[in-house]
């Protein structure tokens, strides 16, 4: 579908799961043949190695696991995985092979006495079971706050399949999809303290995209080279789950930005790559006016029109004024707009910018309309799913410091081993 054409949502091709299910990890599993290729046994799911570099000697199951074989570079190159957007920056890529390691972690601690159809199955159980934990209980509270998270989680949905049968496949609201789940753009950085040798924000956003398999060419090479490997310890904060001995180098963590109105200017100009060859001309290139664009050509709700929506079903929120659309706070000013457009953007305003607004009021975090939608599509993307923690709630984590606890931290701790050597293997 070209950028720019209208379409209605039901002509929206749908390439992932609505369910909170990991398909993108496991695909359709490994006894089905379009996705056997992503398992090594059809228990473990395939790594890759990274290329050797300098001094730096390649390293097994640090990368994601390529293509390679014979045809062109960029064949080669290809990741192995269900979803070839995770191989469209760096951060994502990383992120997406921890997972692999965690699945696999979690196979290794079954008995192997248990058939591998069942091992499997158990496994992707407990993974599943776990992300949805560490989504509902560590992602969603940092986004918006455990008052809105509570409130869904606790009460219910009031506006997004009310009355859906909980195991019946749940929808994507294109209200989520194409404006309030957009909101991690705004939290992207422009430059990353991302490992040793790409210390002092040298890892920048460009580079990330540049060391990927779809954004750019990994640096020319078939594989990770092996300087690119991520330092977990500058993503995230292992303090939280005592382990001191995981601090980054003084100086070298990096934070999300705040929900805001902003975005890094790295994402004005993105690489071609990273959009499938669908842009014609150089403003295509600029995430802001694609988000903006692909409203428009689904026609979708304004902020205004989103609010008072959700207030009708008996949601509590506050609409944004109209000085406050105008004047945001410590966001972007709208005074390059003519007075015809200005006035049509706070009587019309865009969802996507009108959620990113309300955040700005908000200490940088999701309210209001934004909150609303994010929290309800979760918890219905949840009690859809095969594992679910909606549908049992009398489930707890195994495999964090406690039955009540287990976040992003404990996931990668698990995955690695709880190893400094694996977490950051350049030191």
């Amino acid at each position: 579908m070209a950028l720019g054409t209208n379409v209605s949502p039901s002509e929206l091709l749908q390439g992932r799961s609505p369910s909170l299910d990991l398909d993108s990890l496991y695909g359709a599993g490994p006894q089905d043949p379009e996705s056997a290729d992503f398992y090594r046994d059809g228990l473990h799911l395939r790594v890759g190695t990274t290329a050797a570099f300098d001094d730096i000697p390649a390293k097994a199951g640090h990368d994601l696991p390529r293509l390679g074989g014979s045809g062109s570079a960029e064949k080669k190159r290809k990741a192995v995985i269900p979803d070839h957007r995770n191989d469209e920056n760096l951060a994502v890529a990383q992120t997406h092979l921890a997972f692999i390691r965690f699945h696999n972690r979690v196979v290794d601690s079954l008995p192997k006495s248990m058939p591998d159809a069942q091992r499997f199955a158990r496994a992707r159980d407990i993974v599943v079971r776990h992300y949805q934990w560490m989504l509902r209980t560590d992602y969603l509270p940092r986004l918006m706050g455990k008052g809105a998270v509570n409130d869904v989680f606790g009460k219910g949905r009031k506006a997004f399949e009310v009355a859906a049968t909980p195991t019946d496949v749940p929808t994507m609201p294109i209200e989520f999809s194409v404006a309030a789940f957009r909101l991690g753009h705004s939290m992207v950085r422009r430059e990353y303290d991302w490992n040793k040798r790409f210390p002092s924000g040298q890892g920048t956003l460009a580079l990330l995209f540049e060391f990927s398999g779809t954004g750019g060419s990994l640096g020319g090479s078939l594989e990770l080279p092996s300087n690119w490997i991520a330092d977990f310890r500058r993503l995230y904060d292992f303090k939280e789950a005592g382990r001191t001995d995981l601090a980054p180098p003084p100086g070298e963590f990096n934070r999300a930005r705040r929900i805001d109105t902003r975005l890094a200017t790295t994402l004005h100009e993105l690489p071609p790559g990273s959009l499938g060859g669908e842009q014609d001309e150089a403003i295509q290139l600029d995430l802001a006016f694609r988000n903006l664009r692909r409203a428009k050509m689904v026609r979708l709700a304004t902020g205004q029109q989103m609010a008072r929506f959700l207030k009708d079903k008996g949601v509590k929120l506050t609409e944004l004024t109209k000085a406050q659309i105008r004047d945001g706070k410590n966001g972007v000013n709208l005074d390059a707009l003519t007075s015809a457009q200005r006035e049509k953007s706070l009587k019309h305003t865009p969802l996507w910018f009108y959620i990113l607004r309300e955040a700005e009021f908000n200490g940088g975090k999701l309210n209001g309309v934004g909150a609303r939608i994010v929290a309800e599509t979760f918890h219905r993307a949840m009690e859809g799913s095969t594992s679910s923690i909606v549908r049992d709630p009398a489930w707890r984590p195994n495999l964090g410091p406690d039955t009540s606890t287990f976040r992003m931290v404990d996931l990668l701790l698990f995955a690695f081993e709880g190893k400094k050597t694996l977490l950051a293997p350049l030191g």
